[in-house]
């Protein structure tokens, strides 16, 4: 038997996040409100989603250059042959 493609799997992911999100809640709802148990879940998912949000930012910002730097040197580097075999 073959295992299920990825896609799949990462919707099995999400689901059981679904799970443990309304585990959550229904937890929470015993001493609170129902309204109460989903209002603080929701703001502790909004809370992750930031952190995870900025963290992501910073590491975008410190990736690569948007500029293809070694190309630019590499195509300079070529002008200045190509002037260079010119002038001779």
């Amino acid at each position: 038997m073959q295992p299920p493609p990825a896609g799949s799997r990462a919707g099995q992911g999400g689901l059981m996040l679904q799970a443990l999100v309304a585990t959550a809640i229904a937890a929470l709802a015993v001493p609170l409100p129902v309204w109460a148990a989903a209002l603080i879940v929701t703001a502790v998912l909004g809370v992750i989603a930031a952190i995870m949000a900025l963290s992501g930012k910073k590491q975008v910002a410190q990736g690569a250059p948007p500029t293809p730097e070694k190309t630019i040197d590499s195509v300079k580097a070529d002008v200045a042959e190509i002037k260079e075999s010119a002038q001779r």
